[in-house]
């Protein structure tokens, strides 16, 4: 007859990470099992020389996301790039659920919003990363550089036309002036997609971030806009929609696709769903073509990581 588990002593039980032996021990599974679950990371879990440390809060948060209507289910955080279309949408979500659920959307930028969704801080990160053309490779590929991107999959919400917003009254002909002479820029963070965009558009005709004149560091792009629009700066990374919310100049760039990072278990949560048909409805459509800028044809469309 096998001999009980022994109980985690006080101690561990308030240690932040817990061995295989302890966390095994807490969940009541045998070590075999936990390292299985720890190779195939499908479990909170980080090798630090040589030997597995489970994080305890992660493992309580992921033991309550195994659970068939489980405590995490009744809500939905979205990170990532900001997006005007998805603000919207959200914001005429949220009434509709009352005190059911709870959906929220809090933009910072394209890479620190993926590594919010790999510390399992937000269940959706929006994300673009440079032209439409190769955007299924280069997405991928940034995803892959995240731990427990093998139970991510990849969405695709629009493709969005991207550029240099432009304060009233500015006439622009190229990026290459804006670069070139004295004009204020707010300047995006590194790690945002609208950033990294605009620096490939500038490599390409001889210039770099750094010869802008940057004036101020925008975190989201809607900041950016009301910086332009209160005239505190000239030109601005950002999207045409951006542009017509705001009611500015837009020089164009080019196209990129949106696309939304998820871990697959929270593809099929009724709150996601729900979130997508309000994307594909009517009002969500119209207000696309008011801003401009969108093209919501690959909406829904799944794109496989291992592939791509």
């Amino acid at each position: 007859m096998a001999e009980p588990r022994p109980a985690l002593t006080p101690a561990e039980a308030d240690s932040p990470c817990l061995t295989a032996r302890q966390a095994a021990a807490w969940l009541h599974l045998n070590e075999k099992k936990l390292y299985e679950l720890a190779n195939n990371r499908d479990i909170p879990a980080a090798r630090v020389g040589g030997k597995w440390l489970f994080p305890r809060a992660l493992l309580e948060e992921w033991l309550l996301e195994q659970a068939h209507g489980g405590a995490l289910t009744d809500r939905l955080l979205i990170t990532g790039s900001d997006d005007p279309l998805l603000a919207a949408i959200v914001s005429a979500l949220a009434p509709t659920l009352g005190g059911e659920a709870w959906v929220a959307y809090s933009p910072v930028g394209t890479m620190a919003g993926l590594e919010q969704l790999a510390r399992r801080r937000a269940n959706v990160c929006a994300l673009h990363w440079g032209g439409v053309a190769h955007s299924e490779q280069q997405h991928a590929t940034l995803l892959r550089r995240f731990a427990g991107h093998r139970q991510w999959t990849l969405l695709r919400l629009a493709q969005r036309e991207q550029g240099v917003l432009l304060r009233r009254g500015l006439q622009a002909d190229n990026v290459a002036m804006l670069a070139g002479f004295d004009y204020r820029w707010a300047m995006r963070q590194p790690g945002a997609g609208s950033r990294h965009f605009l620096e490939s558009a500038l490599a390409a005709r001889g210039f770099a971030a750094e010869d802008c004149s940057v004036v101020a560091i925008a975190h989201t792009e809607r900041e950016a806009a009301g910086l332009l629009a209160r005239e505190e700066a000239d030109c601005a990374p950002g999207t045409r929609a951006a542009a017509g919310e705001f009611g500015l100049g837009f020089l164009t760039l080019g196209w990129e696709a949106f696309d939304l990072a998820l871990p697959r278990d929270i593809l099929f949560r009724h709150l996601f769903q729900e979130l997508l048909r309000a994307c594909a409805g009517s009002t969500a459509r119209a207000l696309a073509a008011r801003l401009g800028g969108y093209d919501l044809a690959p909406l829904g469309r799944l794109i496989d990581i291992g592939r791509a």
